[in-house]
């Protein structure tokens, strides 16, 4: 199965980050797929990896959670009383923009405090290690947190935007955006405890277009629920899908939709795909391998150079 009939199929349905109705389609076992227990066996993977050219790695929140970057998602993930599915939608941002931006900007603020951890910096390296070989290897991911750009990797795509880029709502300008804080409005603001009061800040005084003649109100260049992710993106994503030998599905519990898709997509090409997460996910039976356990722990060793392994 192409991957590029796939692409026609989601932009046509307009594909959301929680497109139900996509999970649904492919909760139907692939025919050609062998639904047997995926393989655990590093040294099976490694001689896969040691002799593939074009690597995909899709990334999810699992990720990041080893570098302490709360996901709020799932039990106990509140910013206040509120869940992200209830603040990263256009129509809370409509409502209220001042709410919005104190979510965002907490999370920015977290985010300076935060460091690339063990597999993201094995990530990097083996980019790094690999492109000097003339090898191909491209992070997809749906963290906002820029952490894989912090380790190292150059080859990303962000399918979800970043938390350190702005939209203007008027003129559409996109832009990188690292001040601290975003607006002077903002500074002090956003924090998490659920008995803090909204700031209710003004929405002139909220960040705001720099261009020329603009400034209009400036919106997290990330995609909300309820939003299409980016046509030019999810080409790119499939020509890399197309062409890969090998797909690594790492910190990613595989339910979030259209990326959800991606590895399954190459596996019922039949190319190796494995997992490496805390648990198993709705497509682990999908796939070649599966590594149980922190990230930070199984990545390394099973992208390490044949140099480090000898070590």
């Amino acid at each position: 199965t192409s991957f590029s009939s796939c692409r026609n199929f989601m932009i046509v349905s307009r594909c959301t980050c929680r497109a139900s109705h996509l999970y649904a389609h492919l909760s139907k076992p692939w025919g050609c797929l062998d639904m047997a227990r995926p393989s655990s066996d590093l040294a099976a993977f490694r001689d896969i990896f040691l002799r593939s050219k074009n690597i995909a790695i899709i990334t999810g929140a699992g990720v990041s959670a080893e570098s302490g970057v709360p996901t709020f998602r799932g039990a106990g993930g509140y910013w206040r009383k509120w869940q992200a599915q209830e603040l990263a939608t256009p129509e809370a941002f409509s409502r209220n923009p001042s709410r919005v931006w104190e979510f965002y900007h907490y999370r920015r603020e977290v985010m300076l405090t935060k460091n690339p951890n063990p597999a993201h910096l094995a990530i990097a390296e083996c980019e790094n290690r690999l492109s000097k070989q003339g090898c191909a290897v491209t992070v997809i991911t749906q963290n906002i947190d820029e952490l894989h750009r912090r380790a190292g990797s150059k080859n990303i795509m962000e399918i979800h935007g970043s938390l350190f880029r702005t939209r203007c709502m008027s003129c559409g300008h996109e832009a990188a955006n690292y001040n601290s804080p975003i607006c002077a409005a903002l500074k002090g603001k956003g924090a998490p405890d659920p008995d803090t009061d909204d700031a209710r800040i003004p929405v002139q005084q909220l960040p705001r277009c720099e261009q020329k003649s603009c400034h209009g109100l400036l919106r997290p260049a990330v995609v909300w629920f309820g939003e299409t992710l980016d046509s030019d993106i999810l080409i790119r994503v499939e020509k890399v899908l197309d062409s890969c030998d090998l797909c690594l599905v790492v910190g990613t519990s595989s339910v979030v939709y259209p990326a959800a898709m991606f590895a399954q997509q190459v596996a019922a090409r039949g190319i190796p795909v494995a997992e490496f997460n805390m648990e198993d996910t709705p497509a682990t039976m999908r796939f070649k391998f599966h590594f149980r356990g922190p990230c930070g722990t199984t990545l390394p060793p099973a992208l390490a150079s044949p140099e480090e392994e000898q070590n």
